[in-house]
């Protein structure tokens, strides 16, 4: 399955392997690079890859995914002031990604807390007008404060400046979780309206290959089976994964789906094209 594209992920596996001679330092590593990587099989990676296939006569393409991608949105309809967001951007959960123009929800809040004021002078009327004392308000019984409080308006005006200072916290966009921005779809001064992205963070931490066997291959795989994963970017370079599930159904073609959990490497990306074998 696959046999020829897998025999072109390793003959570029020997190419790469064989093309830095004996005892050459490598070249420094960049920052990237430098993060903790997962497992990496040395140069003699494409030799046992290609020796793999021929003894367990398997080979599968798969592809690399993120476990997680995850949509940032807003919670209200603003214009963004600040957004310094930018495609591959490392972000922290909790971290400030954008901010939301405060204007509109501060002259609401302004006209509220009138209201308010306008409510509650009302409210007081009203006790006092059954016959208590301003500095004895607080003493009258409890039903006949709630039914002045309802009559005077007083209720709906503080619950309505209660509400709108809650949503002057949506200004302020925090990352839902940690990872890398992998999709841009606001800018800076465009509006911002809730239930449309304004960028999406994935977590490059968590990775997983997904990909296919025959159903007569089936046999081969169970929870915690281990594998060997070459992606077509870097084919000097096998990374270990185990498998973590396993698709219930045949499909049509008589293909199952299985996905493996995939340890993080800087070489290794969501997206990417990858050929998986058994160990």
């Amino acid at each position: 399955m696959n046999r020829s594209f897998a025999s072109f992920v390793l003959l570029a596996a020997l190419a790469a392997c064989q093309s830095r001679p004996t005892g050459q330092a490598p070249e420094s590593a960049s920052a990237a690079e430098q993060q903790a990587p997962g497992p990496v099989v040395p140069a003699e990676a494409g030799r046992n890859l290609q020796r793999t296939i021929e003894a367990e006569g398997f080979s599968s393409k798969g592809t690399i995914q993120a476990v997680t991608e995850v949509p940032v949105y807003s919670r209200i309809n603003e214009q963004i002031v600040s957004f310094d967001i930018q495609l591959g951007q490392r972000v922290r959960k909790g971290q400030v990604v954008a901010r939301l123009s405060q204007a509109v929800l501060n002259d609401r809040i302004a006209r509220n807390k009138a209201e308010l004021e306008k409510a509650e002078y009302q409210y007081q009327a009203i006790l006092m007008g059954q016959g208590y004392k301003r500095q004895e308000l607080e003493n009258a019984p409890e039903d006949i404060k709630r039914q002045a409080r309802i009559n005077s308006g007083y209720n709906t005006a503080k619950a309505s400046l209660q509400q709108l200072e809650h949503e002057l916290t949506y200004c302020t966009i925090t990352a839902p979780v940690s990872g890398a921005v992998s999709r841009i779809d606001a800018t800076l001064y465009s509006a911002a309206t809730p239930g449309v992205p304004l960028f999406y963070i994935v977590d490059t931490e968590h990775l997983k290959v997904c990909f296919d066997v025959l159903e007569n291959e089936l046999h081969k795989f169970q929870a915690g089976t281990r594998l060997q994963v070459v992606s077509i970017a870097y084919p000097a370079e096998v990374h270990e994964a185990v498998v973590s599930a396993i698709s219930p159904v045949v499909e049509k073609n008589g293909m199952v789906h299985l996905e493996a959990t995939l340890p993080p490497h800087p070489h290794l990306m969501p997206g990417m094209t990858a050929i998986v074998t058994c160990i």
